[in-house]
């Protein structure tokens, strides 16, 4: 198949710069490389959904945007009970899971780019410290908050108080804690960039209308094609990546819309389909040379797979307050995200301001106690508020993502297999968070407190580390293949750890500086 030349489409034969993911981490590198004149081939597995498209009920919104293709979800987690079909919470369309995030934008800890160094031996996890510190990262963490509009960066003002957040607030205070916030949001509080300005709409989960709050499909694709520079193609599904002779990404293979199988040769790959599709696209690239999958000699692809420790507390208030209007998750505790073993476990967590539908919270009440209590509950919905833990999870080796080579998804590939065992520092973890938002709760007077366990996970990480060491991981500390140097990692698979903090800002952060590292190995003929 011939691709028309001269308007940003590129012909098949050509060798292209091939980014596999338009998320946080592919998105933001083809905007960076098309930014700098480069020509890029951005394959997408979903389809383009326009702003005015989304809808805002839960049910009808996770089946508008979420990926859904077979997966099955083994181990002692949650999901492989209540969820093993559907274990993750993750976005087929364009701009990926940027469309459903909640728009928090928090830097990691000093700290938490030395986990191996801070935390010492940690039972069943494998650490390892990043190859990369804060202090490299501080440049482009500045130029990621200027880039998505993050609140309370850059003269930018925060967002008013939501009531759910001020329950949060004078809780905590009345706790003694000190680190509370409503800032560091990339929902626009006024216009800026292009986007209009937050309505409070509320149900951000489900995508914003109104362009308010940031993603690449609104932000980073439309600049990208604007250059000329962009061929964005839909509803296509990598299938594998090729090599030549000498071990380097030589093309990418893939289904287009149409099903048809096509092969665009490849100059450079960059791989950000997150922490379940790009290992599952490495593994599914076994070779004669790379017999455990592309980049996989050491064996580490796949594995390590994290999502944070989660659960969700909802208290019953006194006085109304209508913890729908507004942003989702309004601000956040800090005092509990750092590290203090004294706690009983490593790492830290966050309790941020939550707000669920009706219907989705529903869902997520104990099953046991369905009747009058939980009714009760519901009809109190205006008066009810609610907090989310976001706590560090351990990378354990044993959990992975692997295939399922005798069981095929509709497309003919392997099914991935993710799976999680939970380890004793993360019950240690939840534990304490849970006495922790409880006692939160208690402090603002409310009458009947629940307490949630999430099944769907977000915040996927892992299974495609980066290392100083080639032994320790996959990919060096700019995301390059240790054993293959055309092919980059873009996304959230190559974090070492979880950290504290929800992972976006890191992820964008990291693709700007390998977009610039890659931009300059360009211009010296390295690839």
């Amino acid at each position: 198949m011939l691709r028309q030349r001269g308007s940003g489409l590129v012909d098949l034969n050509d060798a292209a710069i091939v980014i596999i993911g338009s998320g946080a981490g592919g998105g933001t590198v083809a905007h960076e490389l098309t930014s700098r004149g480069l020509q890029v081939v951005l394959l997408e597995a979903g389809r383009r959904i326009e702003p005015q498209d989304f809808v805002q009920e839960d049910g009808a919104a996770y089946g508008q945007m979420t990926w859904l293709d077979k997966r099955r979800a083994t181990g002692s987690w949650l999901a492989a009970t209540v969820s093993p079909a559907a274990p993750l919470w993750t976005v087929k369309a364009v701009g990926g899971s940027t469309l459903h995030w909640n728009g928090l934008a928090y830097r990691m800890q000093e700290h938490e780019f030395r986990p191996r160094s801070e935390y010492g031996a940690v039972e069943g996890a494998t650490l390892i410290d990043w190859p990369v510190t804060l202090a490299e990262m501080e440049p482009w963490y500045v130029r990621a908050e200027d880039r998505l509009g993050v609140t309370g960066t850059h003269g930018i003002p925060r967002h008013g108080a939501t009531n759910n957040y001020r329950v949060l607030w004078n809780a905590a205070k009345r706790l003694g804690y000190s680190k509370i916030s409503n800032g560091h949001i990339a929902i626009n509080s006024e216009p800026r960039d292009g986007r209009a300005g937050c309505i409070q709409l509320g149900f951000c989960n489900q995508g914003c209308k109104v362009s308010a709050k940031w993603s690449t499909a609104v932000s980073e694709i439309p600049r990208a094609t604007a250059t000329g520079k962009l061929d964005l193609r839909t509803g296509c599904m990598a299938v594998r990546i090729e090599h030549d002779a000498a071990g380097r990404a030589g093309a990418v293979v893939y289904l287009d819309a149409a099903g048809t199988l096509q092969r665009q040769r490849a100059r450079l790959v960059c791989i950000a389909g997150n922490a379940v599709e790009t290992p599952r696209l490495l593994l599914n690239s076994e070779s004669a040379r790379f017999t455990q999958g592309l980049a996989n000699g050491a064996g580490h692809v796949g594995r390590y797979y994290m999502h944070h420790v989660g659960g969700g507390t909802f208290g019953l208030l006194p006085k109304p307050v209508n913890m729908h209007r507004g942003i989702t998750v309004a601000g956040a505790l800090f005092d509990e995200g750092r590290h203090d073993p004294r706690r009983g476990f490593a790492g830290g967590y966050l309790v941020e301001s939550m707000s669920l539908a009706p219907s989705t919270l529903a869902m997520l009440l104990d099953p046991a106690e369905w009747g009058a209590r939980n009714a009760s509950f519901l009809e109190g919905y205006d008066h009810l508020a609610g907090m989310l833990i976001c706590g560090e999870e351990m990378p354990r080796a044993d959990n992975r993502v692997t295939l399922d080579r005798t069981d095929k998804d509709h497309l003919g590939l392997p099914v991935p297999v993710i799976h999680v065992d939970r380890g004793a520092n993360e019950a240690a973890m939840e534990a304490h968070a849970r006495k922790t938002t409880r006692a939160l709760f208690e402090a603002v007077g409310a009458t009947d407190i629940r307490q949630l366990r999430t099944a769907l996970a977000t915040h996927n990480m892992g299974t495609a580390r980066m290392s100083a060491r080639a032994e320790e991981g996959v990919v060096d500390g700019f995301g390059r293949a240790h054993e293959v140097p055309n092919l980059f990692v873009s996304d959230g698979s190559v974090f070492p750890s979880s950290s504290t903090e929800n992972p976006t800002l890191t992820i964008v952060a990291l693709a700007m500086r390998q977009a610039d590292h890659i931009a300059r190995g360009l211009a010296r003929g390295d690839y």
